[in-house]
């Protein structure tokens, strides 16, 4: 009997998938919500604040590698000056603050890790508050620095004219944490990466129009180029993203009463990419808040801090000093958030009071220690991985020798993290409701 070809299994499977998705009430009110909402974050990206000059911010934005990286993780609001000008970059700095604090004080590490579900919803209240100060702070530096190039019409000085824009980009912000948090609730997937995704993916079709009227037949092998080297980003994120080291472990027998428990092997995941894009944001909040504070000051009158100012901005506009700084920074700070995040004590304890142990190692000390070193290892991996995919648009440029055919690899992280995360929720939720 011959045997049968796969051909169309992969397009059959993904046609089934999207039927089983509609036919569930449930699951399609989620999706048609989850959209809902992501409409409305475009509409109110779109709406402008009203003291802009949008050909000067063109400008700036295109000969600014940091302001274009903050426009980015706003959706795409920086680009419009927009009420969502911000984003949710607060939000996501304060969450960043918070777990930095749970290094310095136990109390707040406790609240995190060890008061269960009500702890974490505690936790969460106090990013909540801390995000409005930041946002202000965020928000008036960011004027600032706007005005300073003429892009918006800002008196110097506190006037109530600038308070009335802070306080509307500071409420844009707030909202737009709000409306993730929603989506987080009530439909499917994480709702601030969504958000940001969404701005993404809003942004293509005008850098394929862009792509389509500049175009030539001279440009034919750099377009061919510039697909080839964006199948093979697009893989590479992809296999790294998805990539885990798996520690064995095994579950002493127990009895207990009539029942014995235990005996059973599984293993212990670790990500290569433990620490995610938060490496990212930490890299450009350290390049891009020095920037905020020099035009601050700089405002203030005084000789030498205009020279920094001046100074700095001109080290920036280097791409070699820029694109190593990048590269530095990420790479250490991917080291930084998984020491953070990653507690190989607080496992190896856990794994010893549910009588669990790793084949060949010792329980309690040993344990950590080996925990430690492998994900120190693999850390290095990951590390490399994230500081070339952060200048991954200045080694395309470099290579292709052209600007217009880049490719975004903080934005292509971004983007394929949060299309897996949300398939694998979608399947999750299949999975139940076949099971129910």
């Amino acid at each position: 009997m011959p045997l049968r070809k796969p051909e169309g299994k992969f397009l059959k499977y993904t046609m089934n998938t999207f039927k089983r998705i509609f036919r569930d009430e449930a699951l399609r009110t989620k999706m048609f919500y989850v959209l809902g909402l992501l409409a409305i974050f475009r509409i109110a990206a779109a709406v402008p604040i009203p003291v802009i000059d949008r050909l000067r911010f063109a400008g700036a934005l295109g000969g600014n590698s940091l302001l274009g990286l903050f426009n980015l993780f706003t959706g795409g609001g920086l680009e419009q000056v927009s009420l969502m000008m911000l984003g949710v970059g607060p939000y996501i700095t304060a969450s960043i603050i918070m777990q930095l604090l749970t290094m310095i004080f136990p109390t707040l590490k406790e609240l995190y890790h060890e008061e269960g579900e009500a702890g974490r919803r505690k936790f969460m209240q106090y990013s909540r508050i801390l995000t409005v100060p930041l946002a202000m702070l965020q928000g008036y530096g960011l004027l600032r620095l706007l005005a300073s190039q003429g892009v918006i019409a800002l008196a110097s000085g506190l006037s109530l004219e600038l308070l009335t824009v802070l306080v509307v980009v500071t409420a844009g912000s707030v909202w737009l944490m709000w409306l993730g948090e929603q989506i987080t609730q009530y439909g499917i997937g994480n709702g601030i990466s969504l958000l940001i995704f969404s701005g993404i993916v809003a942004g293509i079709p005008q850098i394929a129009y862009q792509n389509y009227v500049t175009f030539s037949r001279e440009m034919i092998p750099t377009l061919v180029g510039f697909i080839i080297a964006a199948i093979v980003v697009i893989a590479g994120v992809v296999l790294v993203t998805e990539a885990e080291r798996p520690i064995p472990i095994s579950y002493a027998k127990r009895v207990r009463g009539m029942k014995l428990y235990g005996g059973v092997s599984t293993y212990l995941p670790l990500r290569v990419n433990q620490a995610g894009v938060i490496p990212i944001i930490f890299a450009i909040s350290i390049l891009l808040f020095p920037q905020l504070i020099l035009t601050l000051l700089a405002s203030t009158g005084g000789v030498w801090v205009s020279t920094a100012a001046a100074t700095f901005n001109g080290w920036m506009q280097n791409q070699w000093i820029y694109g190593a700084l990048y590269f530095v920074l990420v790479f250490l700070f991917t080291y930084f958030y998984t020491a953070v995040t990653f507690d190989s004590g607080s496992i190896a304890t856990n794994l010893q009071k549910s009588g669990g142990f790793i084949p060949g190692m010792r329980p309690g000390r040993p344990t950590a220690e080996y925990l430690g070193a492998v994900i120190n290892r693999i850390t290095l991996a990951g590390g490399l991985f994230l500081g070339i995919i952060a200048i991954m648009p200045l080694i395309i440029q470099g290579v292709l020798g052209t600007s217009t055919l880049t490719i975004g690899g903080t934005a292509l992280l971004i983007v394929v993290s949060v299309v897996l995360e949300t398939v694998k929720q979608i399947q999750a939720q299949l999975t139940v409701r076949e099971y129910e």
